[in-house]
């Protein structure tokens, strides 16, 4: 019997790339699954995956820059499955890329509202939920390798992910008493949609020869560290960010 039988885990950003394939797998190793997203067409495609592999996921349309819908996310997960055990807050935007002295206000509050504050929501309904429950649990969230250096092009989403790894420090201290692990991943060129648009088309093709492993990584590999952090058996735990990207950051 799997380890995560009956537990719950709430994922965001579920609708392809990471979360999806983070989704599928908490589904398969025998958690339920509430999968959340803005693209509900690909968040169908998530839960129809999910199902024919035999697991069992609620689907819930969620703007994680919206508070109340953050909120109904959370009361949802319990309302359905009577509580919540793992959080992965994953959502996240590339934003616009340019120098950072021609980066326009909008642009850069689009990417901090979904990518840091998304994260700062999730982190504040869903900590809410274990506290009541008193029962531990364990939350991840998505940074990248651009939360732990620089890129040229990219402030918003730099910025963001440095700040994604803060709060991460932050809500892991001020719940370690309580049983509560918080650890952020931080990815770096992952096969996905989101990759593909910092390419601006193949990024497999366009990025595996400057990978020190010689191609990019898979959507499924980062949902196995994903797990890895939620499991018991890490309990010691927490507060860190993981790099996962074949070795580009160890240059």
């Amino acid at each position: 019997m799997s380890t995560m039988s009956g537990k719950v885990a709430l994922i965001t950003g579920a609708g392809g790339g990471i979360g999806r394939a983070t989704a599928r797998l908490f589904a398969e190793r025998g958690a339920r699954v509430v999968a959340t997203d803005v693209a509900e067409a690909g968040l169908e495609e998530t839960a129809a995956l999910i199902r024919d592999a035999g697991g069992e996921v609620t689907t819930l349309r969620v703007d994680v820059a919206n508070e109340e819908d953050v909120a109904r996310m959370v009361e949802t997960t319990v309302s359905t499955y009577g509580r919540l055990d793992y959080a992965f807050n994953n959502a996240g935007i590339v934003g616009a890329q340019a120098p950072l002295t021609e980066l326009a206000e909008a642009d850069w509050e689009r990417v901090i509202a979904v990518n840091l504050k998304g994260v700062f929501l999730g982190l504040k309904h869903e900590l809410r939920q274990l506290a009541k429950q008193g029962t531990g649990g364990a939350i991840v969230n998505t940074a990248s390798t651009a939360g732990v250096v620089g890129n040229p092009n990219i402030a918003a989403y730099t910025a963001s992910k440095h700040g994604v790894i803060g709060l991460t420090k932050v809500a892991a201290l001020e719940h370690a008493r309580a049983g509560v692990r918080v650890n952020a991943i931080c990815p770096g060129v992952i096969k996905s949609p989101m990759t593909d648009g910092f390419s601006g088309g193949d990024a497999a093709e366009l990025m595996k020869d400057v990978q020190p492993v010689g191609r990019v990584g898979r959507a499924e590999e980062v949902a196995e560290l994903v797990l890895f952090l939620c499991h018991d058996a890490v309990g010691y735990i927490t507060g860190q960010a993981y790099i996962i990207d074949g070795g580009y950051t160890a240059q």
